[in-house]
């Protein structure tokens, strides 16, 4: 009879500790990245009382196990910019102000005063860095990811540009017509460099071209064209040099080559009997400001300016890790490994079966609200059932003490 009382209380423990673990994952239901835990009963040690013929009869229940399934939560979109989910394998890298090696799946990321991406929790989170071209070395060590904060993306002097343009056959001997271009110096400063074409005979129109005197001096970008036949442009042997020199804003000299040729080699220019008609490009930039800093999909952090243009500036790394069960839970959606727990593999996202980072999207719970409602159902009635051993044994103890009396 006292063995009844052990056995009782043995399962009045375990359903209560069962019911706080679904207790736990239901307040999770809404936390970004949670992982919800499944109980596991596992029963005492039991004796044989007999040799031949006997019983046996056990002692109760142990302990609940409580395992975390690193099942897929839904993936919901986000307004935030540096929001990231993972799809698939695989946990974010975070460092925590101790320097130790964390992981998590919540991708709710934030920038601190000094530009440093981190966890809403204050963790740095890893990846690599891009070079001055953008270019990413993920065989390196991942470390921190540093944002160009307030940056601005310098200006980029015109180098290169082109016209493609038609011009009207039927326009008497010494015509014109005028293509402005806007040119970009090194300081970001704009300059109208206007090329004109005079028509000087039959199929043939020279070119020259021109900036504003009070902004300096132009040399070069001056020659002939001379038209087939059908209208069209021989293909030019090489671009045309322009050189702009002197220029009062204290910019630095700009050497500009004309590429007269189309994308196919052909002539960009033609001459047919419609209205003179013209388009025109060029390399240069003027200088920008800093905009947003956004993660993209794969996991790369973009950098977008005023004037439209986006710099890869880092890129996240993912860890693979083959028995993620065993991670310990750290609070703050971070994992940290233990003993048992395989060596993690870092690198890029959707390689060594790594899953797929999403930018603009977080990982939503993987708790499911009505399997919980239904655990704490059946946990409920196996407490009550649990009890009423209790009170039968109490009971049974009463009746034997009048039997005495």
């Amino acid at each position: 009879m006292s063995s009844t009382f052990s056995i009782a209380l043995s399962a009045l423990k375990a359903q209560s500790e069962a019911i706080d673990t679904t207790g736990n994952n239901l307040a999770n239901l809404n936390t970004t990245g949670f992982k919800g835990s499944t109980v596991d009963f596992k029963d005492l040690f039991s004796e044989y009382l007999g040799i031949d013929t006997g019983f046996q009869y056990g002692l109760g229940v142990g302990a609940p196990i409580s395992n975390q399934q690193f099942t897929q939560g839904a993936i919901q979109s986000s307004q935030a910019p540096l929001a990231a989910a993972i799809q698939g394998n695989g946990f974010f890298v975070v460092n925590t102000p101790a320097n130790q090696q964390l992981y998590t799946r919540d991708g709710n990321f934030i920038v601190d005063s000094n530009g440093v991406l981190k966890t809403q929790t204050g963790e740095r989170v890893q990846g690599w860095s891009a070079d001055a071209n953008g270019v990413i070395n993920s065989n390196m060590q991942p470390g921190d990811i540093i944002m160009p904060t307030g940056a601005v993306l310098p200006a980029k002097a015109t180098g290169g540009m082109s016209i493609s343009a038609n011009l009207n056959a039927t326009t008497a001997v010494g015509g014109t017509y005028a293509v402005p271009i806007q040119v970009v110096d090194s300081l970001g400063g704009t300059h109208t460099l206007t090329v004109t074409f005079t028509k000087t005979a039959t199929n043939t129109w020279g070119y020259s071209a021109a900036i504003p005197a009070a902004e300096g001096t132009l040399s070069g970008g001056t020659g002939s064209i001379v038209f087939n036949s059908d209208g069209t442009m021989p293909p030019a042997a090489g671009p045309v040099a322009i050189a702009i020199t002197g220029l009062t804003d204290g910019a630095q000299n700009m050497n500009i080559n004309w590429n007269q040729n189309a994308a196919n080699g052909a002539g960009a220019i033609t001459q047919y009997g419609e209205a003179s008609t013209a388009s025109s490009s060029q390399d240069g930039t003027q200088a920008a400001q800093l905009t947003q800093v956004g993660i993209q999909q794969g996991g790369q952090v973009v950098a977008s300016f005023s004037d439209g243009t986006q710099k890869v500036e880092a890129q996240l790394a993912l860890a693979s890790i083959q028995n993620p069960t065993s991670l310990q839970n750290v609070g703050n959606n971070n994992y940290a490994t233990t003993t048992s727990t395989a060596t993690p593999s870092v690198g890029v996202p959707q390689s060594g079966g790594r899953g797929q980072i999403l930018g603009g999207a977080l990982e939503g719970s993987n708790v499911d609200m009505a399997t919980e409602f239904t655990n704490l159902i059946v946990y409920q009635s196996g407490y009550q059932a649990s009890s009423k051993v209790i009170t039968t044994a109490d009971q049974m103890n009463q009746d034997l003490l009048n039997l005495i009396h």
